[in-house]
């Protein structure tokens, strides 16, 4: 958390007249709208307004949350998010440790703006910005929310929108609080979340409960297809470009493909490769168990990272070299 008189300079800042800015990372999930939103919704608790930008579209299956249409999407709206982070006073840095995690566009906008930047995020090995709270033992951002809302003293301020936004941060990021990450402080905010208005049903149903036909044939066909190497700890999953446009891909249509890899028995990790839809480059998620690294496995071989148990990169090779060298590089990984 901030410290003492970090919290206070930062109350000292916070005041109705100033521009403030919420900037999450490019390729928003759940965690990222979660929590941007739902620090939007306390600002206003405090009189306070701010706008929230995140640089590229969202998917569909988050958009249920309050006010999240009203998010800037800086791919469709340069000029308005060029210009509202140039104006900013103060920009909030949510779920993402490094500006270049915002993107081509919004990132070099951030490094040059004059605004105090303040940043709350969970990932490893963070950037200096004027205000840091950065802990990698908490599994969501917007856990991280809820605690500075604690430590500003105004639990009291949390209303159904606040709560309705953390819960679903907090779920998404947490496989539904299944991941290693989760704690006894987590249940204990979700339960304050839910006496604050979360519906936990509504929220899974909306979030959750979301599968088109495209998104079931193209989980069948990595289904179809899983490959299980190291001795069976290492699972394999991938899809094709044709395959996306084949079924109609939308954003968010891939979410949690990846999990299933480690649900089959004995693997430690799980790692899932797709070409992206218009660049040449290959988009990776790793997810692993217990305390099998991929962030620095994912940072030292495929230009990404993340947290210890999930992580993402992306690699300038086809997709069948691509795969080659991760199964090389898995195999000399002692887990």
């Amino acid at each position: 958390m901030f410290t003492s008189s970090e919290l206070a300079s930062i109350k000292n800042i916070l005041t109705p007249d100033k521009n403030i800015v919420i900037i999450t990372h490019y390729n928003p999930d759940g965690d990222a709208i979660g929590s941007s939103l739902g620090l939007k919704h306390f600002l206003r608790q405090l009189g306070i307004e701010a706008e929230v930008i995140v640089p590229n579209d969202f998917p569909k299956f988050l958009k249920w949350m309050p006010e999240a249409k009203k998010i800037i999407i800086a791919d469709y709206k340069r000029k308005v998010a060029g210009e509202a982070i140039y104006n900013a006073d103060i920009i909030f840095i949510l779920d993402f440790n490094a500006s270049h995690r915002s993107g081509n566009l919004v990132g070099p906008w951030l490094e040059k703006a004059r605004a105090t930047k303040i940043l709350i995020d969970h990932h490893q090995q963070p950037d200096d910005f004027d205000f840091v709270y950065s802990d990698v033992t908490v599994p969501a951002t917007s856990q991280m929310i809820y605690h500075f809302i604690q430590a500003l003293e105004e639990e009291d301020k949390v209303n159904q929108d606040i709560a309705e936004c953390l819960y679903t941060g907090i779920m998404t990021d947490t496989g539904g609080f299944r991941f290693r990450s989760t704690s006894a402080t987590t249940h204990r905010i979700v339960a304050n979340l839910i006496e604050k208005g979360a519906d936990p049903a509504m929220i899974t149903s909306n979030t959750w409960d979301t599968n088109t036909v495209s998104r079931l044939h193209l989980l069948a066909l990595i289904l179809g297809r899983i490959e299980v190497v190291k001795d069976g700890k290492v699972a394999v999953l991938y899809l094709k470009r044709d395959e996306l446009k084949q079924y109609g891909f939308q954003k968010g249509d891939t979410e949690g493909f990846v999990n299933y890899g480690l649900s089959i028995l004995g693997t430690q990790v799980s790692a899932f490769f797709m070409e992206d839809l218009y660049e040449d480059f290959i988009k990776i998620s790793f997810r692993s168990k217990d305390h099998v690294d991929v962030n620095q496995f994912s940072r030292n071989h495929f230009n990404g990272g993340g947290h210890i148990n999930a992580a993402g990169g992306k690699y300038f090779k086809d997709l069948e070299g691509t795969i080659e060298d991760f199964k090389e590089k898995i195999e000399d990984e002692d887990f």
